[in-house]
């Protein structure tokens, strides 16, 4: 038989029990929410790490980069007339030392130029392409079409007395290919360019 009283019991006991299950469940929810939490932190930390380690192998084995040049030891800036005798020049093409007080034009020349008038350009910040073959046409093409993009402080001309196929000078700096890079030829010249002893305007 059930009394008012028990039924009050039983309502108590009910309210009890749901209270209970909802603290349960905002429990659940909330360690569910801290767990998801710490996932995501670790994930994250993972990631870094295995980036971290993957740059650091990464470095130890990716060929380092060529330099932009050789550095060569200056022979000063004397002055001395085409055709008159001095010391042997320390680099093949050279890159500083004796020269005439003139210097030759810009841009891409078909025959060769003595060094003595090219060094001039370079103690004016000019860069010095050269190169040892003039029949092979498809490399002069190349170039031309390079030394074509810059209105000054760009010569090229062909040097038969070259030990590799293609040498860039700047003044005390020096880089020789055996084959056309474009790449490393644009870069010796952003890194050289105006950069001889005396400074003369484009």
């Amino acid at each position: 038989m059930t009394t008012p009283g028990s039924t009050s019991r039983d309502a108590k006991r009910q309210r009890r029990e749901v209270a209970l299950e909802s603290r349960r469940q905002e429990q659940r929810r909330r360690q569910g929410q801290r767990r998801r939490r710490s996932l995501a932190i670790y994930g994250g930390v993972a990631v870094v790490v295995a980036a971290a380690a993957a740059l650091i192998v990464w470095a130890s084995v990716r060929p380092a980069p060529p330099a932009p040049a050789e550095k060569i030891p200056g022979q000063g800036q004397a002055h001395v007339q085409l055709g008159q005798a001095h010391p042997p020049y320390n680099s093949n093409p050279p890159t500083s030392g004796w020269h005439t007080p003139q210097e030759a034009r810009w841009g891409a020349h078909q025959t060769e130029i003595p060094d003595e008038i090219v060094l001039h350009n370079l103690e004016h910040g000019g860069i010095w392409i050269s190169y040892k073959d003039p029949g092979d046409a498809a490399l002069v093409g190349k170039l031309e079409t390079l030394a074509a993009r810059y209105r000054s402080k760009v010569i090229l001309t062909p040097r038969l007395r070259n030990d590799s196929p293609i040498a860039v000078a700047a003044w005390e700096r020096l880089l020789k290919l055996d084959t056309y890079d474009e790449g490393r030829v644009v870069a010796f010249i952003n890194a050289y360019r105006n950069k001889g002893p005396e400074r003369v305007p484009d």
